[in-house]
């Protein structure tokens, strides 16, 4: 009898996978992928604000009121990386990305929750605080500053951060 219980949830239990492999749960359920992350679910979007592909990197995450932003670099968004090799200028060209981010995703720059900062050399802490101050003129979310060894395409800084909705 235990190898006819075991044989039936085996079974029970590779026919579920193989609709939920199939996408064919959400057929039989009757909500698509698209509808779940309407519905509160996940929404993955581009730098534009639109449904994300298959990409390696989703730019930004929503979920429940929240708003994720991947790490910006001084590199993101602009493939030729012609820009000057300071402090000011990379915490500027992230944070623009930030702001277009976290506005696509609904939120303001005073909605922004946290950040998580990394520089290559801590010697650039104060110029990009000072950067920091022209975009959160009312006072900055709480934050974490960290000094790395390098980042992605020679920027000298990279940002992530979590943000409230608060446009609908």
């Amino acid at each position: 009898m235990f190898s006819t219980i075991t044989n039936r949830r085996n079974f029970a239990s590779r026919i579920a996978s193989l609709f939920t492999g199939a996408g064919l749960a959400t057929v039989f359920g009757g909500a698509s992928p698209a509808a779940a992350q309407e519905q509160g679910g996940v929404r993955k979007l581009d730098y534009d604000g639109k449904q994300a592909g298959g990409g390696f990197i989703t730019p930004l995450i929503i979920h429940n009121g929240v708003i994720y932003i991947a790490g910006q670099g001084a590199h993101s968004h602009d493939p030729e990386g012609k820009f000057a090799m300071d402090i000011e200028t990379h915490t500027t060209k992230v944070m623009e990305n930030v702001k277009t981010l976290v506005e696509a995703g609904g939120g303001t720059m005073d909605s922004i929750l946290q950040l998580t900062v990394f520089l290559t050399k801590i010697d650039d802490y104060d110029g990009m605080n000072k950067v920091f101050k022209t975009y959160f003129p009312h006072g900055g979310p709480a934050r974490t500053t960290v000094a790395v060894a390098a980042l992605p395409g020679q920027s000298l800084v990279e940002i992530n951060c979590t943000a409230a909705v608060v446009k609908k």
